[in-house]
């Protein structure tokens, strides 16, 4: 079908002509391109006034101005991209894409992200609704939240700060990198003066945090909001309200079914022990509010607890008098935590691996231990294994069912499914079911993970599964003088994180550091070299005595010819003030008083990270913000929005946020990010109003 061509514009003839053409493809309907009733054609055309675009059947072509037919090229070519990832084109969203363009081709976005990289990043979906940022500053200070600790968005209403804030609190609890969210903005309408208004608390504070709350419901299940704020996992208030409050009650602990919230549990309830077995909680006590202190081990796990909280710790003096275990409070190592530069004081640990039950897996776990190490899982060709250690291959088959490893060329095998007679064509390769099953179809080297079947499971089914990484994409490291260290490397921080889990719950300590990709050496495969794409990293583990790293027999016989791995330690490193906060303990049955909380420490109370977001910060004085920073900074993630044209507060206060980018501009790991009218994205009247304010303000001195 043709289409009549789009506006005819004269060209003057000492302007230079150029032409470009290109193919839709035909399993992209032209009406996804031009959008229903060539919507999305009449805005290009607007946009390149200047420029013939025509349209024959699945082709469309552009004559004029070379530099503006290049960028209708660019435009198209963005476009097409954008819809192969099934994410539909808006008028909006080409408007958006041309401005970009256009900025790119002036120099103000030079070596920027493109347009389909802004459009197609996806944040949180929710009931059919995908949100993502729709302009390249949203793109940026998205990407600052997920690469600083604090993160301050600054700029007009309208430009998603809180939307965008939101959407990574929330998608960081799903992801289960926080455990809480905490919501706050100053209810400076009323002074918080919040006593005098009729009505309940909630009442009272309810006009304020509004846009919070609707937030809230545009991305997760209304159903379930009630109960996560009654549980403590999302935390709504006015900033009045927030000063030096924590909530460790709702802190996870672990429990032989999992991590549950500390103030879930009951007198009865089980928690898991320093001998990783199940003990019963005695008693939940309330301890009021508590300077909070932030104890962190040389291995990076920390917790925090209040300065009279007693720690179970031995010295190096008392284990060569095999003196007993001491118990000291929080106050009386601050100072005293290094003998001769040594570390002074040793933490316990697990006496016996984490007794989870038994679960029913549907693989065999050392199987997926070698799969997830030098198997190819992404679902484009039939699964395969590359080693070129026989006895692993051989393992690999034996372990699975139904698969005989067909041998490839160099150390490539493919898992073909052994034909019986009878067979169908259609019937499906056992290890691709699986896989789907356990939803790691389709993984990649750096995208790779421990199903949590696996990871909370029996000790046997969780040192099988470290064992077949081990021996996949580990080894025994020698060192002069020294017992023999396990190294482990992947490229992928989830399986990372899982593996550092699989070692702390039987017992073991793991660190963690990163080999940056960029400026290594290339590796070589077949013969020539291949560059490092995505940084490695490398994790050491010290296993328990008893407890076996390696099946695979060249890797066995070596660590046990260096002396095996030696005993596990954990030393603290550090007691940092962190704040005043109430603080909870809970008292347990076991006879040294400890259960396992965050990083598989043994304690009695603890904080975990939450992402706290403070909005309409320009309400704030200075004094304000530097409480909410100095007493929630030590939180993992903290975004701070405002805007410094509103602000309400009384004559003659000054913003705290104001004043605050002019002390902290310039702080690692903290990030200034400003969002400009162009980034609205309510009516496009907004846009126009915003940038005739500031025109105002500009030209009167304000």
């Amino acid at each position: 079908m043709s289409r009549p061509p789009g506006r005819l514009m004269t060209q003057t003839p000492t302007q230079p002509q150029a032409h470009a053409q290109f193919t839709v493809p035909a399993k992209h309907p032209m009406v996804t391109v031009l959008g229903s009733g060539d919507s999305l054609l009449r805005v290009i055309e607007e946009a390149f006034p200047a420029t013939d675009i025509h349209v024959r059947g699945n082709e469309v072509s552009a004559v004029g101005d070379a530099r503006e037919v290049a960028l209708v090229q660019r435009l198209f070519d963005e476009m097409m991209l954008v819809l192969r990832t099934g994410q539909p084109m808006t008028e909006d969203a080409v408007e958006r894409s041309i401005a970009m363009l256009r900025a790119a081709e002036d120099g103000e976005g030079a070596d920027s992200e493109t347009p389909a990289e802004v459009l197609t990043q996806n944040i949180l979906s929710n009931r059919g609704r995908t949100i993502r940022p729709k302009t390249l500053n949203q793109k940026r200070y998205v990407d600052a939240i997920d690469a600083h600790t604090v993160v301050f968005g600054i700029g007009p209403a309208g430009t998603g700060k809180t939307y965008l804030a939101m959407a990574k609190a929330v998608q960081a609890l799903q992801a289960k990198q926080v455990n809480r969210i905490i919501l706050t903005r100053p209810a400076v309408e009323a002074g918080e003066r919040l006593g005098f208004l009729p009505g309940t608390l909630y009442e009272k504070i309810d006009p304020y945090l509004r846009p919070l709350y609707d937030a809230l419901h545009d991305m997760l299940d209304p159903d379930s909001i009630p109960r996560l704020m009654a549980a403590g996992t999302i935390e709504v208030a006015p900033l009045a309200y927030m000063r030096g409050r924590a909530q460790p009650t709702f802190t996870n602990v672990l429990t032989p079914d999992g991590w549950r919230p500390i103030g879930d549990l009951q007198v009865g309830d089980l928690v898991i022990g320093s001998n990783g077995e199940p003990t019963p909680v005695l008693g939940v006590y309330p301890q009021g509010e508590k300077d909070i202190y932030r104890v962190t081990a040389q291995d990076g796990s920390w917790t925090l607890c209040c300065g009279e909280h007693l720690w179970t710790v031995r010295t190096a003096s008392d284990k060569r008098r095999n003196k007993p275990w001491r118990v000291l409070e929080t106050k009386e190592m601050i100072g005293n935590l290094r003998a001769a530069h040594a570390r002074r004081y040793e933490l316990p640990l697990l006496t016996a691996p984490v007794c989870f039950p038994e679960r029913e897996v549907p693989m065999d776990p050392y199987a997926l231990g070698l799969l997830l190490g030098d198997g190819c899982l992404t679902g484009s060709t039939t699964p395969s294994f590359s080693s070129e250690d026989p006895e692993l291959v051989q393992a690999l088959t034996t372990a699975l069912p139904g698969v005989h490893a067909r041998w490839k060329g160099g150390p490539d095998h493919v898992l073909n499914r052994i034909k019986e007679q009878g067979d169908v064509a259609t019937i499906e390769n056992p290890v691709t079911r699986v896989l789907r099953e356990l939803d790691l179809l389709g993984s990649r080297s750096h995208t790779k993970c421990v199903p949590g079947a696996y990871l909370h499971n029996s000790a046997e089914v969780r040192l099988a599964l470290l064992q077949g990484l081990l021996d996949a994409d580990g080894g025994p490291v020698a060192q002069d003088s020294r017992t023999c260290r396990v190294q482990y490397s992947t490229t992928s921080i989830l399986l990372r994180d899982d593996v550092i889990s699989l070692v702390q719950s039987l017992g073991g300590v793991a660190y963690t550091r990163r080999r940056v990709a960029a400026g290594r050496a290339p590796g070589r495969a077949r013969g020539r070299s291949v560059e490092h794409r995505r940084d490695a990293h490398i994790v050491d583990i010290w296993l328990p005595e008893g407890l076996e790293p390696f099946r695979l027999a060249r890797k066995r016989e070596k660590y046990h010819a260096a002396g095996g791995g030696g005993r596990p330690m954990r030393f603290i490193d550090s007691i940092e003030p962190a704040g005043r906060e109430e603080a909870v303990c809970i008292q347990v049955a076991a006879e040294d008083s400890l259960y396992v909380t965050q990083d598989y420490l043994l304690t009695h109370n603890t904080l975990n990270d939450a992402f706290i977001i403070l909005d309409e910060a320009q309400n704030t004085n200075p004094e304000q913000m530097k409480m909410f920073l100095t007493r929630l900074g030590f939180e993992s993630k903290i975004v701070i929005t405002g805007d410094v044209t509103q602000v309400d507060l009384p004559g003659g206060t000054k913003s705290g946020l104001r004043q605050v980018r002019e002390i902290l501009d310039g702080v690692d790991d903290v990030h200034f990010s400003l969002l400009t009218s162009k980034d609205v994205v309510r009516h496009k009247l907004v846009g126009r109003i915003v940038d005739a304010y500031e025109k105002y303000d500009s030209r009167n001195g304000q």
